[in-house]
């Protein structure tokens, strides 16, 4: 039986940007960054002061139904920007789950699937505080009053704010999604993985629609303490936060943390093309890959996207020379860029190659996205096949040094057929996708 084409209906992003995709785009076109000096917390004693924060009055229950409100008290900000990426992705799409209220075309529960890219969700510190504060004798940490007394100042559910397949969970409870359900925990790479694999389960017909992507929050002080012990922030521009990110770029000092997400669905083309539903391209190729020297994370490593990407290229049935646009990755730490500039050249055909093909970078809008990254990345890659746009890379002035990726720090018109996007991440695991402009 020959493998199902997978067409990408919706997408569902939340970024500093906005809440949806038309807002991201928006931001990239007009090259403005939407970065910003910390306020969820006071970032004063940290190097870095500045990330990619989500609005202020940003919450969930504004994209749950009413009846699923309560639910929200149990949600870590990860699950939020889920939640709200998947309500945003399935409206887009036009298909009618139990979440959005039953408008559009309805799909059965059994035959939609969910997979999403999650991090390591950190604790809310201050209620994770207050109830270590009760175990405390004589301004020591006791453990025996903590199982005696501290842990019954937790919520019975605290442990479910906090586990990375609870993304998955909400989303499924809330749009009745009773088919495949995954969730993948590889940093960077993992919105891409589940794409990847979703596409699969559509192409195999194990599911009609899968909504997948990533979504993750690292803006809380343990985050920017790790990054910030790992060398990978900027610690330069706090008093020009919208400077800060400067993906590939000869001044760039490091990455800065972004919170957001993206999901899309991924639904068979004749059931995409049966209810006549808006296309904004196919997933044509996936590849992944591994790189040992990730164990070392302080060494930069693109975790073998050479490999992933030259794998994508593969499944998708093209040449290299074929691919006509990069979503690239751009975390802006130096080392990192150069070692993802040389995976491209590799997977591609060289400098000579690569330098032809218009390439764009989102993080200097955005800031690093981490297991939120992949979902965004191929949202903007369905978009730029979708519009014929190939963005700007916000903050890019003049490339690093040697042979670069072609990006522009203006809007231009190309002719698209396929976009390859990939992602690394700290650990040594990359993915990548590749995308088709839709084709009746």
């Amino acid at each position: 039986m020959p493998e199902r084409r997978v067409a990408i209906t919706g997408l569902g992003v939340v970024t500093s940007a906005g809440v949806g995709i038309e807002s991201l785009w928006q931001a990239m076109l007009e090259g403005r960054s939407a970065v910003r000096t910390i306020s969820r917390f006071d970032p004063a004693k940290f190097p870095c002061h500045v990330a990619g924060e989500l609005a202020d009055d940003f919450s969930a229950r504004d994209f749950v139904p009413k009846d699923y409100r309560k639910a929200v008290k149990v949600m870590a900000r990860d699950i939020e920007i889920a939640v709200a990426a998947a309500d945003q992705a399935f409206r887009d799409s036009g298909l009618a789950t139990a979440g959005t209220g039953g408008q559009g075309v309805a799909i059965p529960s059994e035959r939609l699937g969910c997979n999403i890219g999650a991090g390591l969700i950190c604790s809310d510190l201050d209620e994770l505080g207050a109830a270590i504060h009760t175990a405390v004798t004589d301004g020591k940490f006791d453990i025996r009053k903590w199982g005696a007394v501290g842990m019954n100042n937790l919520t019975p559910l605290w442990l479910l704010k906090y586990l990375p397949n609870m993304l998955s969970c909400h989303v499924t409870i809330i749009h009745q999604a009773k088919g495949p359900s995954n969730t993948i925990t590889c940093g960077d790479a993992s919105g891409h993985l589940t794409v990847g694999e979703a596409a699969r389960l559509v192409a195999r017909g194990e599911a009609d629609a899968v909504v997948a992507g990533g979504a993750e929050s690292k803006l809380n002080p343990m985050g920017l303490l790790r990054q910030n012990l790992l060398r990978r922030l900027c610690t330069s521009r706090n008093d020009a936060p919208g400077a800060a990110c400067r993906p590939f770029d000869a001044q760039a000092a490091g990455t800065v943390i972004g919170e957001g997400g993206g999901l899309l669905i991924l639904e068979a083309m004749e059931h995409a093309q049966a209810r006549r539903a808006k296309i904004y391209a196919e997933v044509a190729g996936f590849g992944a890959a591994c790189h040992p020297d990730g164990i070392d994370v302080l060494q930069a490593t693109d975790g073998g996207l050479n490999l992933a990407a030259a794998k994508a290229v593969a499944d998708a049935g093209i040449q290299a020379k074929d691919v006509g646009g990069i979503v690239a990755h751009g975390t802006a730490v130096p080392a990192e860029d150069r070692c993802e500039t040389e995976a491209w050249h590799k997977a591609l055909g060289g400098a000579a190659v690569v330098e032809k093909i218009p390439a764009t970078a989102l993080t200097g809008v955005v800031g690093s996205l981490f297991a939120g990254a992949g979902g965004v990345e191929l949202a903007v890659a369905a978009m730029m096949l979708h519009t014929g746009i190939v963005p700007p890379t916000v903050n890019f002035q003049a490339p690093a040094g040697g042979g670069g990726l072609n990006l522009s720090a203006q809007a231009r018109p190309a002719k698209l057929r396929y976009v390859a996007s990939a992602a690394f991440g700290i650990g040594g695991q990359s993915a990548a996708c590749v995308l088709k402009k839709y084709e009746p």
